[in-house]
This record gives C-alpha cells, sequence and structure tokens, in this order.
C-alpha cells in the first residue's frame, strides 16, 4: 500500500529534513543548468527569480514549489513550479514576432496564425487558472515509483492571458469525426536531436472546446517567461500538466486519439482497476488520465513552525480539476473528528478555492493538522491511494505538524 501517513515518510518529507532528498538544493543556477543553458539569458534570470524553489532534476530541468510559498491566491511567477522533459528552446524576443501557431489535420479550413494575428482575430481573456503535474505526490508511494519525486508542490494557480482554444479551433471548422487533439512544441530532445519530438500530448475534443482552456501569451500580467512556455503556450486546466504544451507551434486535430510521444506506453495513464503494489500491467489495462482528482494543501503555518498561543490560524487550498469543491474539513486529533472550513468560491471556473479556519487547541503538545477536501459529487480525499507503476494522481490528504508552546 501508499504509506502517505506513515511516520517514517511523514518526518522525511517534513521541511525540517529537506536534506534527505537528497538532491533539494535550492535554485542558485547549480552547474548542471549552467553548463546546458548559461548562454540563454532570459532562462538564467527566470531562474534566479526561482531562487526558494526546490530542485528535482537539472537536465530537464524540474522544480517544485514548498507548500509554505504557495500561500498566495494567484500564484506569483516566481513560485510556480517547473516542469519540463526536454532541454528549453534558445529563444528571443524576435521569436514572438515570428512564431507562428498552425491548426491543421482533421478540419475543413487549416490556419496558421502569428501571436499578433491571434490577438487581432479572437477575443482575448485573462483566467485564474489551476495547474498540476499528474505526479505530484509521487515521493510517498510504497514501493517507490520513477520519476521525478513530486512531495506537494507541483501546483500552481496564476493568472494567463490569451485567447480561448476553442475559439481558435472552430475557426478552423472541425470536422464532425473529429476525437482528439494533439500538441507540438519546440522544446528540445535530451539527446539534442531536432528530428525528435520532447512529448507531445493531446486531449479529447470535448475538453478541447471547454472555454476555460487558453493558448496563452501572457503570464500574471507580463510576457510568458521562457521557462514557461515563452513565447505560446497552452493551458488545459483540471487535467495533467503535461497537457498544457509549452512553446506550442501546432495543434493538430485527430480522428482518433493522439498517439504521440507520451500519449502511448504507460505514460499518464492509470489502471483501470485497483491493484496490488508492486504489480505491473500491460498497456490495455491502462487508461488515460483525464480530470485531476479533489486535493488540498495547507500553506500557513509553515510545516514543523512551533506555536506560542493556544489559537492557530490555517489556511490553504483546495481544488477538484473538472468540479468545484464543496467543503475542506480540518483534524488535529489523527482523523477522529473534523471541523468545517471557510471555503470561498474559486475566482473564476478552474481556479482553486482559498480556505481558512481558526483552530483552538486543547493544550501543549504536539499535534498534526490534516486538511481534506470533498468535490460537489461528494467526493473526498482519501487517507491513501491505490497504487500505480507511475506514481500518478496521489490526492492523499495533507498533513502538517506544530508544537504548541506555551
Amino acid at each position: 500500500m501508499m504509506h502517505q501517513y506513515s511516520r517514517r515518510n511523514f518526518i522525511k518529507y517534513s521541511s525540517k529534513n529537506l536534506l534527505t532528498l537528497g538532491i533539494l538544493s535550492y535554485f542558485s543556477i547549480p552547474a548542471g543548468i549552467t553548463t546546458l543553458h548559461a548562454h540563454k539569458e532570459s532562462l538564467v534570470s527566470d531562474l534566479k527569480n526561482k531562487d526558494q524553489l526546490t530542485i528535482l532534476n537539472d537536465r530537464p530541468i524540474n522544480a517544485e514549489t514548498p507548500p509554505h510559498l504557495l500561500d498566495d491566491s494567484i500564484t506569483p511567477t516566481s513560485r510556480h513550479f517547473v516542469r519540463n522533459n526536454g532541454l528549453v528552446p534558445d529563444l528571443n524576443v524576435a521569436d514572438q514576432k515570428n512564431w507562428t501557431l498552425k491548426i491543421n489535420g482533421n478540419v475543413n479550413n487549416p490556419k496558421t496564425y502569428t501571436i499578433k494575428e491571434l490577438k487581432k482575430q479572437f477575443e482575448v481573456v485573462t483566467k485564474v487558472l489551476q495547474l498540476e503535474c499528474g505526479g505530484n505526490g509521487r515521493a510517498f508511494f510504497d514501493p517507490p515509483a520513477a520519476g521525478n519525486q513530486w512531495t506537494y508542490g507541483a501546483i500552481s494557480c496564476s493568472e494567463w492571458t490569451g485567447v480561448r482554444l476553442s475559439d481558435v479551433l472552430s475557426a478552423s471548422n472541425i470536422k464532425s469525426n473529429s476525437i482528439y487533439t494533439g500538441h507540438y512544441s519546440a522544446d528540445i530532445h535530451l539527446s539534442g536531436d531536432l528530428e525528435k519530438d520532447v512529448i507531445s500530448r493531446g486531449i479529447p475534443i470535448s475538453k478541447a472546446l471547454d472555454r476555460d482552456n487558453i493558448i496563452a501569451f501572457a503570464m500574471n500580467g507580463s510576457d510568458l517567461p521562457l521557462i514557461h512556455g515563452y513565447p505560446l503556450r497552452l493551458i488545459c486546466p483540471g487535467w495533467p500538466g503535461s497537457t498544457s504544451q509549452k512553446w506550442l507551434t501546432r495543434i493538430e486535430i485527430l480522428d482518433h486519439i493522439h498517439d504521440g510521444i507520451k500519449m502511448t506506453g504507460k505514460s499518464y495513464k492509470v489502471p483501470k482497476k485497483p491493484i496490488a503494489p508492486g504489480t505491473i500491467l500491460e498497456n490495455k489495462d491502462l487508461k488515460i488520465i483525464e480530470s485531476m482528482p479533489i486535493k488540498s494543501l495547507i500553506t500557513y503555518p509553515k510545516n514543523g513552525k512551533d506555536n506560542t498561543s493556544l489559537n492557530m490560524k490555517v489556511r490553504g487550498h483546495a481544488w477538484a480539476g473538472d468540479k468545484k469543491v464543496s467543503q475542506v474539513n480540518i483534524s488535529i486529533d489523527y482523523g477522529a473528528t473534523w471541523m468545517k472550513t471557510r471555503l470561498a468560491a474559486p475566482v473564476n471556473s478552474h481556479a482553486w478555492q482559498d480556505w481558512n479556519i481558526l483552530i483552538d487547541f486543547p493544550g501543549e503538545g504536539y499535534f498534526e493538522i490534516w486538511a481534506r477536501a470533498t468535490d460537489e459529487e461528494n467526493i473526498s480525499q482519501p487517507f491513501s491511494i491505490s497504487w500505480n507503476s507511475k506514481g500518478y494522481l496521489n490526492n492523499s490528504v495533507h498533513r502538517i505538524y506544530t508544537n504548541i508552546k506555551i
């Protein structure tokens, strides 16, 4: 089983013991990154602004945000997690003028747009949208799952500006037998081979036509940073972040499920039915991850923070893929009893929801604070989840600890 709540794993990944991960130095542009990308001034600048993120890998660059740094309702760019599958392309300001996006495949009117044409021909919208890596929480799987060992911080909810994907696709007059999209980008394969795709995922047409999907050219009021997909990227909120292609160059409309890189094999798929830990399945027994599950995060106080009062303010966020959150509850007695928090409405659909509560502790001592969210279909976060070999969809309850010392 997955021991999300074993004391061993809890202590191992607590904020006071980050060094036990073996790779959690902070973003000061480590040697590996400098060697690969020092000639890319904008990339180096982007990374310096993320000096409080935790590095999981430097080839490709991947880093997560400690939960206490995700306290803002809108995630600042400096605190947005970094997820890459290949090398960041070498771009400059001139590329924004020359960049094009192609819409082709199973359409009646193939199109090619510059970014200027996208802004002119379609309504420009701004939305606050949650984006989460499908492997967020992988570090807690037992037996371990291979891949970046994300703990809690591969989640964000930033403000994105662009045009609606649905508007752009509709302008190409999608054929009635279309069922899927395929996304393509300009990032570079780790081998350096420019002919190889790094990642090419897609989504069903029904999801593609959701009006919250954005072809984005701005983040939090400024041009996209290079590390986050400059000059153009997709945002498909509520689904695994891998569907939100960065450095977007082409969207192909298909009459079959996309078979691009990381759409086939076991990538971004989970078992069709529960399995025993350690079981390895054939591809036919797996299904593609779609909407992400209900989840919550405690962002204040910081894990391990001592408190000198019997009263403590606790707050955080909750989200539920394509659905809304209906309630968030807190326990300070290992789940024996629960307290309902004050839950705010989302800023817009597909934004996370803020929650807060004032807790009265019964006395001094060691306490764990558990957060458990429930969605609009009355599905709640589990205490542990069914194991899968890739470490996807860990949405078990979040917990932190505090010592009350008066």
